[in-house]
């Protein structure tokens, strides 16, 4: 396909899932103090019959970890969800900031990053609320949305996202003298990573999202340090299903990235689900208008009922 066609369809795509209105949640729980550390929910919607309890889908949005791009922009994703039956927790956590403001930034799917632009994350301020989002949200879930079964709970991500679910559900293989390793695995049905940034290293030869992986870590100095703890090509096997869907005219989170994550997990020993969906960018796996977010949707339910 040429240049000039490929980029008109990436930015078709792109407008189309942020023309989407935000969809207020049914309710919003709080697992700690500071303002990003909220989780909004959404209650099945979909034909039950009363008295059911639905399959629980935990939300981890993209941006590249960078501030403001929150939760808002994949709420029309978790009503999708909860149209199709499912209820919906979708979290929040602390993300990046203007490069010496600590004010916040911008990168809607990863982009930008430039020396002076919004940096990506925070060490260790995002992983800290990835874990404590997780470990409080069964109590949360029962107080907050008793419609939901967190017995049948799928992990699902999308973009920066899409690595926060692989390494919340690698907890228990972390590095023995991590903070956030957990003693068993997360009791999870499996995780759904949607162009997920799966492997740092082959996403930092990339310049994946302006070098967002290497900015989540602290920079240069830090990132050979700390890739070992946060890295979830690192991370395996997790004894977890996973099924990575992407897309394969990707240029923000290229596919070269989830077949470097799954030929990880294969070497460990563990197969990993890869769904490669032709003519398919970046932004239609969360897009309620495109036909890419009803394979995500499929993918999850596979896992989930």
């Amino acid at each position: 396909m040429p240049d000039d066609v490929a980029a008109a369809r990436a930015a078709a795509e792109e407008e189309s899932v942020f023309s989407h209105p935000p969809v207020d949640p049914d309710a919003i729980a709080t697992y700690g103090d500071h303002p990003d550390q909220v989780i909004d929910f959404y209650a099945p919607r979909g034909e039950s019959t009363p008295g059911d309890q639905a399959p629980l889908v935990v939300v981890l949005h993209g941006g590249a970890w960078r501030t403001p791009y929150d939760r808002r922009h994949v709420t029309p994703f978790a009503d999708f969800l909860a149209r199709r039956g499912f209820a919906v927790a979708n979290v929040e956590y602390r993300r990046g900031a203007e490069a010496g403001d600590g004010s916040g930034g911008a990168g809607a799917g990863g982009a930008g990053g430039a020396v002076g632009g919004p940096v990506a994350g925070r060490w260790p301020d995002t992983f800290d609320d990835i874990a404590a989002a997780l470990d409080a949200l069964p109590a949360l879930v029962r107080e907050t949305l008793p419609q939901a079964d967190p017995r049948r709970t799928v992990l699902t991500g999308h973009s920066a996202g899409g690595h926060l679910a692989l390494w919340a559900a690698a907890r228990h293989v972390l590095p023995a003298d991590s903070s956030w390793r957990t003693d068993r695995p997360a009791p999870l049905r499996g995780v759904v990573a949607l162009a997920p940034i799966a492997d740092f290293t082959v996403a930092d030869k990339l310049d994946v999202c302006g070098g967002a992986a290497r900015q989540l870590l602290g920079g240069a100095v830090e990132f050979a340090e700390r890739q070992p703890y946060a890295d979830p090509a690192l991370l395996l096997p997790t004894g977890i299903a996973t099924t990575l869907v992407q897309g394969r005219a990707d240029d923000v989170v290229p596919q070269a990235v989830a077949e470097s994550y799954a030929d990880a997990a294969a070497k460990a020993g563990e197969m990993v689900g890869l769904t490669l969906l032709e003519e398919v960018g970046h932004f239609p796996l969360i897009d309620p208008a495109a036909d890419a977010c009803a394979v995500v949707v499929e993918e999850i339910a596979q896992l989930a009922w």
